[in-house]
């Protein structure tokens, strides 16, 4: 959609930057969220040094997190970041006063439901996302953390042990949180702005300084030559992390721009352009729509990094990982050979919020209902239902084609070979296919779309699902599932 004379300087917060917003030519919402960003960065950096847990108590490191990302929160957002404290408030109430065995439900249906309404209420007054960095990124965090939360307390207070999963378990919070600590979970600096969506207990480990300890202590280091444990630092992963956030500046500054989503609908490019051409060009603007969230999502890692949350623990190869809240895994996105490879490594955090709050706790159709959740988190553009619908008809034909023939091409190097390269085109196209609506946002302009490539991912789709079906899996069946493999991140269904 064409921006309309003087958007690029309009925003909701701050005006401070408005000579720079001019300067550069871009909108003064994406200025103030870079600036916030590296402010931000800057705020970890000293907050590690300064304000670490043997120089200041929780209580001071939880204060000046949530104090900090207030004040990101209004200088961005303006008036509207009472969307946030409105949300953050009404669910703390909820919190201290629904009964445990409902605290999840009710917290679920708030959040989810002003969300809902903060989305309904975008369209009229920003008309279909003129402001590309509104309050609704924010919200869309907080209200993944209130769920996350809410379920956690109630697997740790209203369940019992032997009832959980070995990962609820492990995340189980076993007390009410106090006013300041809650407040510094959901409106911390470091991910205020641009997330990502962590666990209740893993930020209460960082803040109270046994973050890294917990992990190091899963490694034995006498073994390894050590006579105490190692001081991990993470600069090196926040330096790495500045590079990949920088390319993927230039790239969106440059290859973003000069291939729009909206020319594979243009009529002169349908009239003149073969099939197979359209299908190559749409794999190309869809490589030019993810710098934008490369360059997000890298830079809200460093900055959670620099402040030293974010240790993962040591690989095989001894070496530091700097990796539990990272979003994605550029390298496995751009190999990926499975739809649920792709979706596996892309916007992690959320993959993670919905196998922890639906997913795994839903009763019947988990990969459907996850979906939908999915949707209804986004947004209510109609493109968002188009690409979540199309995408749960993709992922069951491709589980389905991959169950039935993959294992004819483990034989030998050659088919093995053969069957990634196949795979791999087929994966890239068929994300190509489906995220395409989620960009476009309208319904016009999609079912333009799917018209002009003979919705042939669609009829695909449908044909295998009717040769090979998928029969949907029980809750009981696919606990006993989590219950066999404990330790890995069971995405087996998205």
């Amino acid at each position: 959609m064409a921006e309309p004379p003087g958007a690029p300087h309009r925003t909701t917060g701050s005006t401070l930057l408005h000579p720079l917003s001019a300067l550069l030519g871009i909108p003064l919402d994406q200025i103030n969220f870079v600036a916030c960003q590296l402010f931000a960065l800057l705020a970890a950096f000293w907050f590690r040094i300064y304000l670490s847990p043997s120089h200041a108590s929780s209580a001071v490191r939880h204060a000046f997190a949530t104090l900090f990302g207030i004040y990101f929160a209004v200088f961005c957002f303006g008036w509207y970041s009472i969307h946030l404290f409105v949300l953050v408030m009404m669910n703390y109430g909820i919190m201290n006063m629904a009964s445990i065995p409902n605290i999840h439900r009710y917290s679920f249906v708030v959040a989810m439901g002003y969300l809902t309404l903060c989305h309904i209420s975008r369209i009229y007054i920003f008309h279909y996302g003129i402001l590309t960095t509104d309050f609704s990124g924010p919200l869309m965090i907080i209200t993944q953390k209130i769920t996350t939360l809410a379920c956690q307390l109630h697997d740790g207070i209203g369940r019992q042990a032997e009832e959980l999963t070995a990962e609820q378990n492990r995340l189980a919070v076993k007390s009410r949180p106090s006013l300041l600590e809650y407040l510094s979970y959901l409106l911390n600096f470091m991910s205020i702005i641009a997330g990502p969506c962590s666990n209740y207990k893993d930020y209460i480990a960082f803040i109270e300084g046994r973050h890294v300890h917990m992990k190091l202590l899963e490694v034995n280091w006498k073994q390894k030559g050590y006579d105490r444990l190692p001081d991990p630092s993470p600069t090196g992963a926040v330096m790495y992390k500045l590079c990949i956030t920088l390319v993927s500046l230039i790239l969106f500054l440059t290859l973003t721009k000069n291939f729009p989503m909206a020319y594979i609908i243009d009529n002169e490019f349908l009239d003149k352009t073969p099939f197979l051409s359209r299908l190559g060009y749409l794999y190309v603007v869809t490589q030019a729509a993810k710098p934008k969230y490369y360059f997000a999502w890298t830079l809200a890692d460093a900055v959670n990094n620099a402040a030293g949350y974010g240790f993962s623990g040591v690989d095989e190869r001894g070496t530091f990982r700097w990796d539990l809240l990272s979003n994605l895994n550029i390298w496995n996105i751009e190999t990926a050979t499975s739809f649920k490879m792709y979706i596996e490594n892309w916007n992690i955090q959320t993959a993670a919020w919905l196998k922890r709050v639906c997913y795994d706790r839903a009763p019947w159709y988990p990969t459907a209902l996850t979906f939908i959740l999915s949707a209804l988190w986004h947004g209510i553009y109609p493109g968002y239902y188009f690409t979540f619908l199309t995408g749960i008809l993709i992922t069951l034909a491709a589980r389905a084609i991959r169950n039935n023939f993959r294992h004819y091409f483990l034989s030998s190097v050659p088919l093995k070979i053969a069957y990634d390269v196949v795979t791999w085109a087929v994966t890239q196209l068929a994300v190509s296919y489906t995220v395409a609506p989620f960009v476009m946002l309208a319904v016009e302009p999609t079912i333009k779309f799917y018209k002009s490539v003979y919705f042939h991912m669609h009829i695909l789709s449908i044909l295998v699902l009717l040769l090979l079906p998928v029969r949907p899996q029980t809750h009981s069946a696919r606990r006993a599932q989590n219950q066999a493999m404990p330790n890995s991140i069971k995405n087996k269904d998205k």
